[in-house]
């Protein structure tokens, strides 16, 4: 038997308080998305070691042209080291164009399957994870979070390789020529290094900041065109445009924030950067004007002396870059990182076929947050192979959540739910979820075709649907006549939602997409009380078919719902209140009787007191 307790719950989204500190190792996480490229950036980086090795190249082959041409005259030597120079450039050029379209390439597709792989976690998560986030903050992160990734992986890490490069090979080459001087351009290199350290952890800090407010205002933005009938029927398109607009003053103060930091940071690397380029100007040319230097040889210091800076320069800058980065790193893989609360058994146990929808609730208890009050408690409910139970009662009782736990959105904390027998936790997700078809009362459409929306029932299964089956399906529903009238029949596309379809019409998909996905269980979230008269008949049609045959728990609003019931289950407060049939529970004079003459249209008991 599977745990009672539910799992622990993923952190909550607006929780920024309690985030971890950022790890900087949260960027080796990228290594085994890197890993299966490791043979195109290897070339690469053969390209650019040699790109780079011909960089350094440069300064020497200076003092040659500047020492040999200008103090001997030999003007076809000066011809001969120009065109050296130019093909040298010509090969380093080609190196450079073979290795940013390797790196950038190669970032396009690591980044690629981080953003699948981060939407693919994202949507195993169980539904509580969602109700804690706004989209828009999640799309943020498979957005903005990931472009700062991808600029560290196709631009930022060959910087730093050729820098270092740079570096490295510049002090060698400044040692072995000049031993003197390269003591005083080493004497910038600390202070350039104790800048990044300090600026770059500033700027990790202002850079998340930025980021988060980010995410706030694009949520803010998905939010309002998500319910845009909503906001213009209460003509609050001014107060979104506050809400978003004060959102972008955040991210704008915390940017220019951010902007001081690098100004200060890069108005100290420029400065400490050329004040020592100019410190060994002074010295080579006293050493010049001694006799002890060449001029060709002081300029090729110096070129060199201003590769140690601009790479130093470069690097700290890097950092600052780098600490970016990390903080974003740290954001992906904390969402990567959480758990679902409702997961797979190690063993599943596989529903016998075929199925029957012999669903039993016993003595559930259940509370969607440790400190929360119990949603349920106690509650045991039955409902056989075929047979069709309507849940009713006043707001808060508890009906949703007993749906909501049929198909695992959330585990029990008490208690048990079986399936056939079998308890559901010990089932995997998908056998358990194949076997339950939801109607929900607000239909849930995609931004694709009337037939892509039908035969989403079937998505799971990874193959072809029948165009027989679709339209199978929405005859049943009652679907097929208004279907074949739109512009371009089962190809119409149907628009975010299903905007461009009426109520009932998109009530008469979702019911054919029930019909294709021919469940044994159906979980009905009445909704025909918003439609019009002629709509509501298809519609209530297309359910009594549906309903034919298969095991049914009904959320009912409205008594026609409650009459096609075989019994009625009353909640008040997460609690089993009375059971029984319409008949009986009128005559009982309890809370069904007062939902009955309080809450059900009075039309349908003048319906129904004159049959």
């Amino acid at each position: 038997m599977a745990a009672t307790a539910v799992q622990a719950a993923e952190p909550k989204g607006g929780a920024k308080k309690d985030r971890k500190p950022i790890s900087p190792t949260a960027l080796a996480r990228l290594f085994p998305r890197v890993k299966p490229y490791i043979g195109q950036l290897s070339v690469a980086l053969v390209c650019l070691l040699a790109a780079s090795a011909a960089g350094l190249a440069f300064p020497a082959i200076v003092a040659v042209l500047l020492d040999t041409a200008f103090q001997h005259g030999n003007a076809t030597f000066l011809n001969e080291i120009a065109v050296g120079l130019l093909l040298l450039f010509a090969v380093q050029a080609s190196l450079n164009m073979v290795q940013v379209y390797l790196l950038t390439s190669t970032a396009e597709r690591v980044i690629a399957k981080l953003r699948t792989d981060l939407f693919a976690h994202m949507v195993h998560l169980s539904p509580g994870f969602f109700t804690d986030r706004r989209t828009g903050e999640l799309t943020s992160r498979l957005s903005s979070d990931t472009s700062v990734l991808q600029t560290v992986l196709s631009t930022n890490l060959s910087e730093f390789t050729r820098q270092s490069i740079f570096l490295v090979g510049a002090l060698v080459m400044l040692t072995v020529k000049q031993p003197a001087l390269t003591g005083t351009t080493l004497a910038v290199v600390p202070l350039v290094v104790g800048a990044a350290f300090i600026f770059g952890r500033m700027l990790r800090r202002a850079s998340t900041g930025v980021q988060d407010r980010i995410a706030e205002a694009t949520g803010t933005a998905d939010e309002a065109f998500s319910q845009i009938r909503m906001v213009q029927s209460f003509t609050a398109e001014s107060e979104e445009i506050r809400k978003y607009d004060k959102h972008l003053f955040d991210v704008v103060r915390a940017a220019v924030d951010r902007a001081k930091i690098r100004g200060v940071f890069f108005g100290a690397l420029t400065f400490f950067g050329f004040s020592g380029v100019v410190v060994v100007l002074w010295e080579g040319g006293r050493l010049v004007l001694a006799g002890q230097l060449t001029a060709g040889a002081l300029v090729s210091f110096l070129l060199y002396a201003m590769y140690v800076a601009g790479a130093v320069a470069s690097l700290a800058s890097l950092f600052g870059a780098y600490q970016e980065a990390a903080g974003a790193a740290h954001r992906i893989f904390e969402l990567m990182d959480m758990t679902p609360t409702v997961i797979d058994p190690v063993a599943p146990v596989a529903l016998p076929r075929p199925r029957r929808g012999d669903v039993a609730l016993e003595h559930v208890h259940f509370r969607y947050q440790p400190e929360l009050p119990e949603a349920l408690h106690d509650v045991s409910l039955h409902i056989g192979p075929g047979e069709i139970v309507a849940l009713v009662g006043p707001s808060g009782a508890g009906k949703t959540t007993v749906a909501s736990l049929l198909p695992r959105f959330w585990d029990v904390t008490g208690g048990c739910i079986t399936f056939d027998g079998m308890d559901i936790r010990d089932l995997s997700l998908r056998d358990l979820r194949e076997s339950i078809g939801v109607v929900p009362q607000e239909p849930t459409l995609f931004s694709g075709t009337v037939r892509d929306n039908i035969a989403y029932a079937l998505a799971g299964d990874s193959v072809a649907v029948p165009d027989s089956a679709v339209e199978s399906a929405a005859r049943a529903a009652n679907a097929h006549e208004f279907i074949v009238r739109l512009p371009q029949g089962y190809d119409t596309a149907v628009g975010e939602r299903g905007v461009k379809l009426s109520g009932g019409q998109r009530q008469r998909l979702a019911i054919a997409r029930v019909f294709l996905k021919d469940p044994a269980l159906v979980i009905l979230d009445e909704a025909t009380s918003s439609l019009d008269s002629e709509s509501e008949r298809l519609v209530e049609a297309a359910m009594e078919e549906l309903l034919r045959g298969r095991s049914t728990l009904i959320i009912a609003h409205r008594l026609s719902t409650v009459l096609r019931a075989d019994r009625v289950v009353v909640l008040e407060h997460g609690h089993v209140v009375e059971t029984g049939s319409h008949a009986d529970l009128l005559d009982a004079e309890g809370m069904y009787a007062k939902l009955y003459r309080g809450q059900f249209r009075a039309g349908d008991r003048v319906a129904l007191e004159s049959m």
